[in-house]
């Protein structure tokens, strides 16, 4: 059985952002262009945000949200272990200190319950991010936040869509970072991102340092960055955005189809399920008690993984100097022994679904 309703949408976004490109192409306005500010205002509305700023990736969301808030030497931003290099790299990159907290072992995601232990005097900032498009719980770690001063810069990079007690991921933070990486559940034809923010101060210096610091062509007040979103990226983001809760839908077909054949497996732990969040589909990740095994049953038949993530950031040699060392986050380095991600994206069959169960449930022995 093939389910191709996912590829008819695939289908007819490509067509429509093509007459998009070609529009952008006609009118030659490749940079801040009229449709990266429809794009702006229209994921806005659609995430319950004040400001949405177009840029050029995920990574550089941090960047410019540490820039923002004046991250410096001696400052100290909390973030995760287990979870993709850029938020770390940016702490370092603006100078500051990242400090790496463990995570929820059923969520993935920042646990608050350590994130507290890590505050000092020199804590700036907190970066909780929402990994695999599930929403970290977030009423104990924006407490965390309050009652210390701390601002809060979400990461959502996986989960665009997702909503945590009826609101958007990325919208309880001072600032948010979403990436559109062609593989996510809304991704543009290159690299492309997104900060969000309630303030205007943030939005207004936002704007500024992803142009050079600049307001006005050829007149800079700080030193900023080159990190626009381009306008052929928006024209096709813009498009994806119109039918993107129809993308969600699919995708969450296919997440579905995944539980009702994985659950209850010997030696299989299929991701948790919370009556207060929806997700934002970006991957779908089991832990195993045999991930060698189980990887090496999957390619025998043939069937695509990932593991995201092999080794957490407190243990990569890019990290080495702050001292850190293995038992030092017991969750997150079970974490990455145990993750594997099974195909779900915008391109993936249920043809493709049933296989990879087909394969695991064989693997579990069922």
């Amino acid at each position: 059985m093939q389910d191709t309703s996912s590829h008819v949408l695939s289908s007819v976004i490509m067509l429509e952002a093509k007459e998009r490109i070609d529009r952008v192409i006609d009118r030659k306005d490749f940079i801040l262009g009229e449709d990266v500010a429809l794009f702006e205002k229209e994921v806005a509305h659609f995430l319950g945000v004040n400001h949405a700023i177009g840029i050029n990736s995920g990574t550089d969301a941090f960047r410019i949200a540490l820039a923002v808030i004046g991250i410096g030497r001696g400052d100290e931003v909390i973030l995760p272990a287990f979870c993709f290099a850029s938020d770390a790299a940016a702490v370092v990159l603006a100078g500051g200190t990242p400090v790496f907290a463990d995570i929820d072992p059923l969520t993935f995601n920042l646990d608050a319950a350590s994130c507290e232990a890590k505050i000092t005097k020199k804590t700036k900032a907190v970066i909780p991010a929402h990994m695999y498009g599930f929403p970290a719980r977030m009423e104990p770690l924006l407490e965390l936040c309050s009652s210390n001063r701390l601002i809060m810069i979400e990461d959502a990079c996986q989960a665009f869509g997702a909503t945590y007690k009826g609101k958007a991921a990325g919208s309880f933070g001072d600032l948010a970072g979403y990436s559109f990486y062609p593989t996510k559940p809304m991704g543009s034809f290159g690299d492309a991102g997104l900060i969000t923010t309630d303030s205007d101060e943030y939005a207004e210096r936002i704007r500024m340092i992803r142009n050079h610091g600049s307001r006005e062509k050829y007149y800079h007040e700080f030193p900023g960055f080159s990190t626009r979103l381009d306008t052929i990226q928006a024209a096709v983001l813009h498009v994806q955005l119109k039918y993107f809760e129809r993308q969600l839908d699919s995708l969450k077909v296919l997440h579905d189809t995944y539980d009702a054949h994985l659950r209850d497996l010997a030696g299989i732990t299929i991701p948790c399920h919370e009556p207060y969040i929806t997700r934002g589909y970006t991957h779908y990740t089991i832990r195993t008690d045999d991930r060698a095994g189980l990887s090496a049953h999957l390619q025998e038949k043939g069937i695509p993984f990932g593991i995201y993530y092999p080794l957490s950031l407190h243990l990569q040699q890019a990290f080495s100097y702050l001292g850190c060392k293995p038992g030092d986050l017991p969750e997150s380095e079970r974490a990455q022994e145990e993750v594997l991600s099974l195909p779900l994206d915008i391109n993936t069959t249920m043809e493709t679904v049933l296989a990879a169960c087909e394969a695991v449930r064989e693997f579990a022995g069922a």
